[in-house]
């Protein structure tokens, strides 16, 4: 018979033992893995080295290494910079204006369609929601900037029916920023309530059942049963939204926005764009694009940590 010493030895042999038992089982899959790891590897954190240069003067004659080091003269820079502070107050403003309104419009859409008795109308609506967002902003940018065109837009068509005169909303400050928020929401309406969708699907029936036995109409299940049991999943959707809080929409802003509306529409990325493209300052470029790394993964950290004091809910 073994002894205690040697039943204690074994074990940890027999743990990992069973764990490459369960990883030849499974080889293929982890085979399967390898292209989209090194995918990653390779266009992630290998360009990850570049961000060297934010600390650099960098000259592309010298190269990454020889390039002299600045002491965080782009760091100064940046918050010294008047441009730099109004397209970052610019990408805050938009960032939480798109987490009032846009957030919460996938949640209202995923509970709305749940409510709908029709499969077949079900099934169009959630297509017809679905199809802006497999569009580039290129061309919805191109759709938008007509239908509120001054000469050939539906939307001046109809103010000119009535007596007025036309509007150039997309030069306009003050109706630039509710076309960009309107339009980001009409192009991820859809998409983003699928997730919902799938976490309501998953919804024990009973739980309903129990609540029509205790008297609750629809409306009553919606919020007492449906809202509750999909709230982890939003929590966890808003952690990860808020780490991105200072990613206004780059796409959809670099192709609607013009200098008139610079002053309300310049957010962090389009300023990094015409810095570091558009005027070669790549150093600089970088150092900003750094920053707003680093606060987007404080956020997501802070976030996390106060709902995990909160509640039980939380990516981690």
């Amino acid at each position: 018979m073994q002894t205690t010493l040697e039943r204690v030895k074994t074990k940890p042999q027999r743990q990992v033992s069973e764990k490459w038992i369960r990883v030849k089982k499974m080889k293929s899959l982890y085979l399967m893995m390898l292209i989209p790891m090194a995918m990653l590897f390779v266009f992630n954190y290998i360009p990850m080295y570049g961000v060297i240069i934010a600390f650099k003067n960098f000259s592309p004659g010298l190269g990454i290494m020889d390039s002299p080091w600045n002491n965080f003269e782009h760091f100064k820079r940046l918050f010294s910079d008047f441009l730099f502070l109004r397209a970052f107050q610019n990408t805050v403003f938009i960032s939480l204006l798109k987490i009032i309104i846009v957030f919460p419009a996938p949640i209202i859409f995923a509970i709305l369609l749940n409510e709908i008795k029709s499969e077949k109308f079900k099934k169009v609506s959630q297509s017809i929601s679905y199809l802006p967002h497999f569009m580039s902003w290129v061309i919805l940018s191109a759709m938008v900037i007509e239908v509120f065109s001054p000469q050939r837009g539906i939307v001046n068509y109809v103010i000119t029916l009535f007596g007025g005169d036309p509007i150039n909303f997309m030069s306009d400050k003050s109706s630039f920023i509710p076309i960009l928020i309107l339009t980001d929401m009409w192009k991820e309406l859809g998409w983003g309530a699928i997730i919902y969708l799938a976490t309501i699907s998953s919804i024990d029936p009973g739980l309903y059942e129990a609540a029509e036995i205790d008297g609750a109409g629809r409306f009553h299940k919606m919020i007492h049963v449906t809202l509750p049991s999909i709230m982890p999943m939003v929590i966890i959707m808003f952690i990860l939204r808020l780490g991105s809080v200072l990613n206004a929409g780059f796409d959809q802003i670099l192709n609607l926005y013009n200098p008139l509306v610079y002053e309300v529409a310049d957010i962090i990325d389009t300023y990094v764009y015409r810095s570091g493209l558009e005027q070669f300052q790549f150093d600089y470029a970088t150092a900003v694009g750094l920053f707003k790394n680093v606060v987007g993964i404080t956020l997501i950290l802070t976030a996390n940590a106060i709902i995990r004091r909160k509640s039980e809910h939380g990516i981690w």
